[in-house]
């Protein structure tokens, strides 16, 4: 017989500015995972030239750290309940530090690619333990704003890291090309380190259960058998392969539906799953993430492809986007409580109309401002209006003991959405698409999203 889980008590919560100072180590932790997703991007022509390798080398290179990242962010979120967010925080922290220092002084594509591979693995320690911290040293009003803090963290991020990306290559500095977008990371990782070790609490439940080696298993394989063709298919010309790869996944998705089902301690428990709104908050979650990311690659490409910009100028047209999505993330919370489940489902629209304003900008063939400004901004304000408020909604019904459980399945569908983006739409647009067809079917794919959000508004 299977003895019941062990529960520790939770330390009593820390004051408010320890909280304040908790929340900008883990945050930060947060950006700089979120930001190596885009700031390599805009460095791969010159990481191409230096290091001579190949178009298929260069995919890896950029994607080999979103398929360990999203391989293993549930693995990660596991072993935080597991052990406590703090010391998985700072092994994940120490890991991604020291990978991003190799990464830097990488003298062959090969390693670079694995070097990029262990930073991507040192994330998915990392960044899922920022909800477990959140779920569990956060209450009421203080988690509902750490969450809209975690939003803008995301968002932000993503567009900085295309600006900070074109600053540092354009720079050159000291001769170093493509380098200081891996080494900027060393002295910001040091220092969250030495901060992280003061701050961050070690107390917190922790539920002592299996690890379910099969669940994580079955799980890595099935995620890893989608992500890699979806990242690596475009650049191939969706070559077989792929389509199998794809196939099998979904076969594995049924494996380890089964394995859960026998499983004595289930990665994703039955008890997260059917908590109120958990369901609905993933599918709105992912579709809004799938959006997102579809949005920055195919205008990112547009930008820099066919309107001929710097990477540092179509980096900053993203700007007003992430103005936008700051401000309505920032300030949800001062809508009336009973207005905030409506706020998703409208949210979500105003993306939509936001996208068609994009699509409408681009179709004379030019940058089309001041209206691309504007319809970025609406549809940044429009996502700044759902992630927090869903976040909040799910994880209010989610109990502390299973923090790391809930942490782990947002944080891998938040990063699955925008890989799932970045193939589709960026398949579309390198398939011939017009811009202005990828505004319109972002539109209609942020209403679909929208539909998916209607459950949340029975409370």
């Amino acid at each position: 017989m299977t003895a019941p889980p062990i529960l520790e008590a939770p330390a009593a919560l820390p004051a408010s500015s320890r909280n304040r100072r908790l929340l900008t180590v883990i945050l930060t932790g947060q950006f700089m995972a979120i930001l190596d997703v885009s700031i390599v991007n805009v460095a791969s022509p010159v990481i191409r030239s230096d290091l001579g390798t190949s178009g298929s080398g260069l995919q890896l290179i950029i994607s080999g750290y979103t398929i360990a990242y999203a391989m293993l962010l549930i693995t990660g979120a596991r072993l935080g309940g597991r052990y406590g967010g703090r010391p998985l925080f700072l092994t994940g922290l120490t890991v991604f530090t020291v990978a991003s220092l190799a990464c830097g002084l990488a003298a062959s594509a090969g390693q670079l690619i694995a070097f990029r591979l262990l930073q991507g693995a040192g994330a998915a320690l990392m960044v899922p333990q920022v909800l477990i911290m959140i779920q569990t040293n956060f209450e009421g009003a203080a988690r509902a704003r750490a969450l809209s803090l975690y939003a803008t963290v995301i968002s932000g991020a993503a567009v900085i890291g295309q600006v900070l990306g074109g600053t540092l290559v354009s720079a050159d500095l000291f001769g170093t090309a493509w380098r200081p977008v891996f080494l900027v990371n060393v002295p910001i990782g040091l220092a969250l380190l030495v901060t992280g070790v003061r701050l961050l609490p070690s107390g917190g439940p922790r539920l002592h259960r299996p690890l379910d080696l099969p669940g994580l298993v079955t799980l890595s394989l099935a995620v890893s058998l989608l992500v890699v063709p979806l990242v690596l298919g475009h650049e191939q010309d969706w070559p077989l392969w792929g389509w199998v790869s794809m196939g099998v996944s979904v076969a594995f998705a049924g494996i380890f539906a089964l394995v859960e089902r026998r499983s004595a301690a289930p990665l994703v428990p039955a008890r997260v799953l059917m908590a109120k709104g958990v369901i609905p908050s993933v599918l709105t979650v992912f579709g809004l993430m799938t959006c997102y990311g579809g949005y920055l690659f195919g205008l990112a490409l547009h930008l820099q492809g066919a309107l001929g910009d710097s990477p540092l100028r179509a980096g900053l047209t993203f700007v007003p986007a992430a103005a936008a999505f700051t401000v309505s993330s920032l300030n949800w919370r001062r809508v009336p409580e009973r207005f905030r489940r409506p706020m998703v489902v409208s949210g979500l629209v105003v993306a939509a109309l936001g996208y068609l304003g994009l699509a409408l900008a681009l179709s004379g063939g030019d940058h089309g401002q001041p209206l691309l400004w504007i319809t970025q901004a609406v549809a940044g304000f429009g996502m700044g209006a759902v992630f927090s408020p869903v976040l909040t909604i799910a994880l209010t019904h989610v109990a502390p003991e299973h923090a790391s459980d809930a942490s782990g399945l947002f944080v891998m569908v938040t990063q699955l959405g925008q890989v799932v983006g970045v193939a589709t739409f960026g398949t579309l647009y390198l398939g011939g698409a017009s811009m202005t067809a990828v505004g319109v079917v972002l539109a209609a794919a942020t209403l679909v999203t929208a539909a998916c959000a209607l459950p949340l508004l029975r409370r």
